[in-house]
């Protein structure tokens, strides 16, 4: 019996059917590679909004940069006013009660932003009760440092190498404070291993720097103090070998 005109034999279909897995197998990598960079260039806005909030907060407080945090405990009650997300945590009930606003860049905001959530960080933040999480800001020098004053933008001599926000990570998760490898003047904080940048940008960290540009920084340094250098994780680290990419300089 003749075979049907048109129909394929099984020989026929099997090279289709590894044609096709072969295609699949070319544009797959391509397609995940597109999705990385998608997801990075969503970072990088993100990071320039943050840029535009603290321009924002420097032109309604007389060119001052907000603080990074500061810590007022009264009674049962630790209130903690971030940059980004202000924590009151409420012990008189026995166990921890949380509550969770938007921070002092943020504070005209009613609900939490996803801006505030870097598109490839996976991890958990510190801080519980946070919803969004995995970018730090230069807490080192620009925010005041260990509850000190923050810098004013005239202090800055160099806007466009000073970093500002950007993805921060450590081997706990992502703090929110950016460190300089070693401790700025208003710093009492030797472990600087908890400040450092995650480099998950297809080995790139994000950075936003103060004269309002964001860009991807592949220099990774993991020069620090000797107690702290050995705590570093693997694909975290400082932007630059001293503090030239953070100080005012």
């Amino acid at each position: 019996m003749n075979r049907a005109r048109g129909a394929f034999t099984l020989v026929e279909l099997l090279v289709v059917v590894a044609i096709v897995a072969a295609l699949v197998g070319m544009l797959l990598p391509a397609l995940s590679r597109a999705q990385d960079v998608a997801r990075s260039v969503s970072c990088l806005s993100n990071l320039r909004q943050f840029n535009d909030a603290a321009a924002i907060y420097q032109a309604k407080w007389k060119g001052s940069f907000p603080v990074a945090y500061e810590t007022v405990v009264i009674g049962a009650v630790f209130v903690q006013r971030s940059w980004d997300y202000n924590k009151r945590v409420d012990w008189s009930s026995g166990s921890a009660s949380y509550e969770i606003t938007p921070g002092i860049l943020w504070d005209k905001i009613d609900a939490p932003s996803k801006i505030q959530q870097c598109p490839v960080y996976r991890g958990e933040s510190n801080s519980p009760g946070d919803p969004h999480t995995g970018y730090n800001y230069n807490t080192s020098y620009l925010g005041g440092g260990d509850g000190g004053v923050p810098a004013r933008i005239t202090q800055v001599k160099d806007p466009a190498g000073t970093a500002a926000f950007g993805d921060g990570e450590y081997a706990s998760g992502a703090n929110k404070y950016m460190r300089s490898p070693f401790s700025a003047p208003q710093e009492t904080i030797a472990g600087r291993h908890a400040g450092t940048q995650g480099y998950r940008h297809a080995g790139h960290a994000n950075v936003g720097f103060v004269d309002g540009h964001a860009e991807p920084w592949s220099e990774r340094h993991t020069t620090s103090y000797p107690a702290t250098e050995p705590l570093i994780a693997e694909g975290t680290g400082f932007l630059s070998a001293d503090n030239s990419l953070y100080d005012l300089e």
